[in-house]
C-alpha cells in the first residue's frame, strides 16, 4: 500500500490501521517502511508508530500513547535526527545515540530490530546503521555498574610506565667534563700584536664530550600496573526487568507527519519477527531502483538549469534597472544645471545644454 500525501503543505496527518495483535514476548521484532520525500523538505517528520490496547482511531495523533516511535525528523541543516523512542510503563525513552537519517528525494527504507536479549540494530537501506543495548543505550533502567566514587587509588599501586634504571652507576670523571673547551683548530692571527692586543687565546667552543647533567637511562618499569582507574561496581538501584524488551502487544499500525513541504511517500510497511524475510523486501524494492535514480537525476539537472537561468535573468533585470536609475539621474542632473544656467543668463536656449 502506498500513502501519497503530496501538494499539502504545511499540515499536520495522523493516519492508523489496525492489525492482528503481535507480541514480540520471545521472539525478535523488526519494524520497517520506507518512505520518499517528493520535494526539499525544510522542516518535518515523517514517523511510523506500534499503538497498544485500545485506540480510537478516530481521534488518533500526537498525544496518543505508542509502545514505539521510529523516524526521520528534519530541520534546517542543524537537524538530520532518525527518532527511535520506546515506551516502558507509560513513559516515552528516546535513544541516547544520535542517528542521522537521510534527506535527499529518493526513496529509503528505515528498519529497526529488537530481539530478546534487549539488543537492537537500526538499518538503513537494509544496511546496519547502528547497534547496541537498551540497557545502555536508553535511560529506561538505571545503570547495572556505577563508578566506586568513594574509592581511593591503593599506596602500593604504581602507575609509573618507566622508571630510571638503578644498576647505572654514573661514569668516573662525568662531572669534570667542561661545557666549553678550547677551539683545537683555532690559530693566531697572523697580525696578532701581544704588545697591542694581549696575549692570544684560542676562542671556546662547546665541548662535544659534554652532555649536560647525568641522568640515569629510563627503563620499563616491571612493577607498572598501569593508570588507576576508578573501578565500577553494582548499582544498589539497579533492579533488572528479563522482559525490559517486550513491548506491549500491538493491534495497530499509526503514522505522523508534520510536513512544512507537502510530498510524503510511505510504502512497504512491515511488522515481523524475520530480519532476514526484511531484508529481502529491501532487495526485491532496490532492485528496480534504477529508474528512481535516473528520473531524480534527471530532476535535479531540470532543477539547476532552471535556477541557473533564473539568476541569470535576475542578473540582467538588475543590470537593466541599475541602467535605467543611471538614466534618471543624468536627465535630473540636466535638468537641474539648466535651470539654474536660465537663473543666471539671458537669452538661454535649450541647445546651449545638451547631456545625452
Amino acid at each position: 500500500m502506498i500513502i501519497n500525501l503530496f501538494n499539502t503543505d504545511a499540515r499536520h496527518f495522523a493516519i492508523s490501521a489496525k492489525i492482528p495483535e503481535f507480541s514480540n514476548k520471545n521472539r525478535t521484532l523488526v519494524l520497517q517502511y520506507s518512505i520518499r520525500l517528493e520535494q526539499d523538505i525544510e522542516c518535518g517528520g515523517d514517523y511510523i508508530k506500534l499503538l497498544s490496547g485500545f485506540v480510537n482511531q478516530k481521534k488518533f495523533g500526537g498525544d496518543t500513547p505508542y509502545s514505539l516511535m521510529l523516524g526521520p525528523d528534519i530541520c534546517g541543516s542543524q537537524t538530520k535526527k532518525l527518532h527511535v523512542i520506546l515506551s516502558y510503563q507509560g513513559q516515552n525513552y528516546p535513544i541516547k545515540k544520535d542517528l542521522q537519517c537521510e534527506t535527499d528525494k529518493l526513496t529509503h527504507f528505515y528498519t529497526f530490530i529488537l530481539r530478546p536479549d534487549a539488543t537492537y540494530s537500526v538499518l538503513i537501506d537494509g544496511r546496519e546503521r547502528d547497534s547496541g543495548s537498551m540497557y545502555t543505550d536508553w535511560e529506561i533502567l538505571p545503570s547495572c555498574k556505577i563508578k566506586a566514587v568513594d574509592a581511593k587509588k591503593p599506596a602500593d599501586w604504581d602507575d609509573r610506565e618507566y622508571i630510571e634504571d638503578p644498576n647505572e652507576v654514573k661514569p668516573e670523571g662525568y662531572d669534570s667534563i667542561q661545557r666549553e673547551i678550547l677551539d683545537p683548530k683555532a690559530k693566531e692571527l697572523d697580525n696578532w700584536d701581544e704588545e697591542e692586543d694581549g696575549i692570544w687565546r684560542p676562542p671556546k667552543v662547546p665541548n662535544p664530550a659534554y652532555k649536560g647533567p647525568w641522568k640515569r637511562k629510563k627503563i620499563k618499569n616491571p612493577n607498572y600496573k598501569g593508570k588507576w582507574k576508578i573501578p565500577w561496581i553494582d548499582n544498589p538501584e539497579f533492579e533488572d526487568d528479563p522482559d525490559l524488551y517486550v513491548l506491549k502487544p500491538i493491534k495497530y499500525v499509526g503514522i505522523e507527519i508534520w510536513q512544512v513541504k507537502g510530498g510524503s511517500i510511505y510504502d512497504n510497511i512491515l511488522l515481523c519477527d524475520d530480519p532476514a524475510y526484511a531484508k529481502q523486501v529491501v532487495d526485491e524494492v532496490f532492485a528496480n531502483r534504477e529508474p528512481e535514480k535516473e528520473a531524480f537525476e534527471e530532476a535535479e539537472k531540470v532543477r539547476k538549469a532552471k535556477e541557473e537561468e533564473d539568476a541569470q535573468r535576475a542578473r540582467e533585470e538588475g543590470e537593466k534597472r541599475r541602467r535605467e536609475r543611471d538614466y534618471d539621474r543624468r536627465h535630473r542632473d540636466r535638468d537641474c544645471y539648466r535651470d539654474r544656467y536660465k537663473r543666471h543668463r539671458r537669452g538661454y536656449s535649450d541647445d546651449d545644454y545638451h547631456v545625452s
